[in-house]
């Protein structure tokens, strides 16, 4: 890890100062939610708030599970009800068939909140959930469509069975399911799809396509391609977080030393690649030509680290120091905001999606929830 060596780092403790920042930040954008009764996501052009869809949002469930992050931390009461209350908003979405994005929303709301509280009514959340989620798994392809292609902008591309990168991130609730039901279909579902983006995903260097459409009645790859990233064979840095989460995740479920293997060549992948600056915040694509000028994403950078810290758990430390550099970066005054500012967000500089002049620089939810999720990790591990 040449390169992010070459940072100088901090001796700032990376879990408690961040923590209690986190809990009187988050303390002001739920004053901010609670007025609004809405889940906020990010802001819009104009610098305003702008909260999740009431129709469905793929980021609507990590609001709420950071509240419930922050209730595991401090024990405050306001957090577990601030959790219950903007999670029942997008209870119904449970029934959803149309859409991938059931794993991240209810795993990281109702998941964390029956880890939690082992509250049997959210059990039943998740099990609807995934029951929902595995309906648009395709046993010929051996995967889980991510996204349907008759409306919007993805019928424009001409796909047929796109499956992105980020779809691994909702393995981790059928993983779950199966071990809270004893039923092992959604477990199943889930390691089929980690098998056939393993086998199809990867360049050879273990950077990862963002798309890979496939023909559903015969499995065979039509094409890979972008839809967020710069260009089709450019690597786009939220996806190489998602995919070192998703195998680490897949690791820790099965024990099965192919995804511990895939996990570490991506890790470092990441970090040895000689365009990553010296902090450990990826710019948004490692491909834009527009380098050193372009958008860093801190939100790729959360997701990774929280990613390895359990990596690191399973490797012996080989990970620490980096994430010692990137967790101290996100701490620092360049990513994280000034109590009260940044819309009261806890982290600056995240990108959604250039490509859909969407969210550029910008605060984000889920950037804010894989950062306290990586710090909560990292307490735990340094207690041992």
């Amino acid at each position: 890890m040449p390169v992010l060596l070459a940072y100088q780092k901090s001796n700032e403790d990376f879990t408690e100062k961040p923590l209690v920042f986190a809990d009187k930040q988050m303390s002001l954008l739920l004053n901010d939610a609670l007025a609004a009764n809405r889940i906020p996501r990010t802001i819009d052009e104009n610098g305003d708030m702008h909260f999740t869809n009431f129709g469905f949002d793929w980021t609507e469930g990590f609001f709420p599970g950071t509240c419930w992050y922050l209730y595991e931390v401090t024990k405050e009461e306001k957090w577990k009800h601030a959790a219950q209350k903007f999670q029942k908003q997008f209870e119904d979405h449970k029934y959803k068939t149309t859409n991938h994005d059931l794993g991240f929303i209810f795993n990281c709301s109702y998941g964390n909140g029956y880890r939690l509280t082992k509250n049997e009514a959210f059990k039943k959340v998740l099990i609807t959930a995934g029951d929902s989620l595995i309906i648009r798994f395709n046993p010929v392809v051996g995967s889980i469509k991510s996204w349907d292609v008759d409306r919007g902008w993805q019928s424009e591309k001409g796909w047929k069975f796109p499956v992105i990168i980020d779809n691994m991130m909702n393995l981790e609730m059928l993983f779950e399911l199966s071990e809270l039901t004893g039923d092992d279909k959604y477990k199943k579902v889930a390691i089929a799809h980690a098998d056939t983006t393993l086998k199809n995903h990867f360049r050879e260097d273990n950077s990862s396509y963002h798309v890979v459409d496939y023909e559903p009645e015969t499995g065979e790859v039509r094409s890979k391609q972008t839809a967020q990233g710069f260009a089709n064979e450019s690597v786009w840095a939220r996806g190489q977080a998602w995919g070192i989460y998703g195998y680490t995740m897949c690791y820790r479920f099965t024990k099965d030393e192919k995804y511990l293997e895939q996990a570490q060549k991506i890790a470092e992948y990441i970090l040895n690649y000689n365009g990553m600056p010296e902090d450990g915040i990826p710019y948004w694509d490692y491909n834009d030509p527009e380098i050193p000028n372009s958008p860093r994403d801190a939100s790729a950078a959360a997701i990774t680290a929280s990613a390895l810290i359990e990596l690191n758990e399973y490797t012996k430390g080989k990970y620490e120091d980096a994430v010692d550099v990137i967790l101290g970066s996100l701490a620092s005054e360049v990513y994280t905001a000034k109590l009260g500012e940044n819309k009261n967000f806890i982290l600056k500089h995240s990108v959604g999606s250039i490509p859909h002049n969407n969210e550029i620089d910008v605060l984000l939810n889920y950037a804010d929830y894989y950062y306290v999720e990586a710090l909560i990790r990292y307490k735990k591990y340094k207690s041992k």
